[in-house]
């Protein structure tokens, strides 16, 4: 029998995963070519490198700023002007002349790319319905990860009409999700310029500030989860995770897309089931164990005897970071309770972005001193350290608006 007891979800949810499909197509389309596409000015592979830390340093660097902008313009402007930095920098970073240019046209794509981050973010968890909150964050994360798995294959076919094809590409689909959430949002009152609070509004606490929200348990244990997500997820397995496959097992890079691929399809399997159970068993129960799943595995691949086995282990791993990431979004919309909260958005983003940048710098340098064992065992250690903080609070499900603004 149908559920009927499920809530409609606002258009502005439809909205936002659509845009977020678009520019996760996008940036799977170009991500590959853009080290590529920096040797071809004759620099190191660590040059090359350094254009991806570049990106993800001024998102880490602009992430107050965003918060800002969205408190002051609202997150419809605040994402259509941040996704056009993005796609104006991307379609001249295509037709950049040197190498100069290239790392400033990528570091702006960093602050637009914050900009409409933290703006769809915010939009998102003020609209969820408190009873949905989990549901709306699976189907955010699974139109990231369905273009995420799209964009590649897009890009072998892109790539073959050269390097600067995949950033054309990536431009016209951030031109297409900026269109689709302007014109979808133009008469969104939740996503308009902030309306100025009168004073009996603002001692309602019709605003969450930052200073407030850090004195709320449920969100100190949060920003200590994102960071640990964002150290593991965003960093380690992206960049560690292939040095491991090509040192200790022989593999190339195929071989680590395929143990790349594994982690995903586990991710896809469990999104929309742990979006369901945030809503029904709670946050806590699912976090705890997302994070305990992605400790074991992330301390078991450095000994998995064969690239098969640690493609099964990063299997589990996906599955694991299907529970944990949208209860995360769902404990920060508890912490919202459907206020503002643009400085609580960004501190939200910058500290999974400071985990990002991080962890394959730390994990890297370990892995030259100590071997991949200490490198993934630390990860590990952060993972089982943000479980044990979401242990010791309580449900923030059991959150009111009066006992995140204390």
């Amino acid at each position: 029998m149908r559920d009927t007891t499920r809530p409609r979800l606002p258009f502005e949810v439809w909205a936002l995963v659509a845009g977020g499909f678009t520019v996760a197509l996008g940036y799977g389309v170009v991500a590959p070519a853009i080290p590529q596409f920096a040797l071809e000015f004759g620099v190191s592979a660590f040059a090359a490198s350094a254009i991806v830390s570049a990106f993800a340093l001024m998102r880490l660097l602009s992430a107050p700023l965003a918060g800002w902008v969205v408190g002051r313009f609202g997150e419809r402007r605040t994402y259509t002007v941040g996704i056009l930095i993005v796609a104006l920098s991307t379609g001249a970073a295509a037709f950049a002349a040197d190498y100069t240019q290239f790392v400033v046209l990528r570091g702006l794509g960093g602050v637009g790319s914050t900009m409409f981050t933290v703006a769809a973010t915010a939009l998102l968890v003020k609209v969820s319905p408190p009873d949905a909150r989990g549901r709306v964050a699976s189907l955010n994360a699974a139109g990231f990860l369905l273009g995420g798995l799209l964009g590649p294959v897009f890009g072998g076919i892109v790539a073959s009409f050269g390097l600067r094809a995949p950033f054309v590409f990536y431009f016209a689909t951030l031109l297409a999700a900026a269109t689709v959430v302007a014109v979808a949002l133009r008469h969104s009152r939740a996503a308009g310029a902030p309306v100025p609070l009168s004073g009996a509004e603002a001692e309602a606490g019709s605003a969450l500030r930052l200073g407030e929200a850090l004195r709320v348990p449920q969100y100190r244990a949060l920003l200590l989860s994102v960071f640990a997500f964002g150290w593991a997820s965003y960093g380690v397995r992206v960049s560690v995770l292939p040095i491991l496959v090509a040192v200790a097992f022989g593999g190339d890079a195929t071989v680590a897309a395929w143990v790349l691929a594994a982690y995903a399809a586990g991710n896809a399997i469990l999104i929309f089931p742990s979006g369901r159970w945030n809503d029904t068993l709670g946050r806590k129960p699912v976090l705890i164990t997302g994070m305990a799943v992605l400790a074991v595995t992330y301390a078991a691949v450095p000994a998995s005897p064969g690239v098969w086995t640690a493609a099964a282990v990063m299997f589990v791993a996906g599955a694991g970071s299907a529970l944990v990431n949208p209860g995360q979004q769902a404990v920060l919309a508890d912490v919202l309770a459907q206020r503002r909260g643009g400085q609580v958005v960004a501190g939200y983003s910058m500290m999974s972005d400071l985990g990002g940048v991080l962890g394959p710098a730390v994990a890297g340098a370990v892995v030259d001193l100590a071997g991949f064992g200490w490198a993934f065992g630390i990860t590990a250690a952060l993972l089982v350290a943000a479980s044990i903080a979401w242990s010791l609070i309580p449900d923030s499900r059991g959150l009111a608006p009066a006992d995140s603004a204390r």
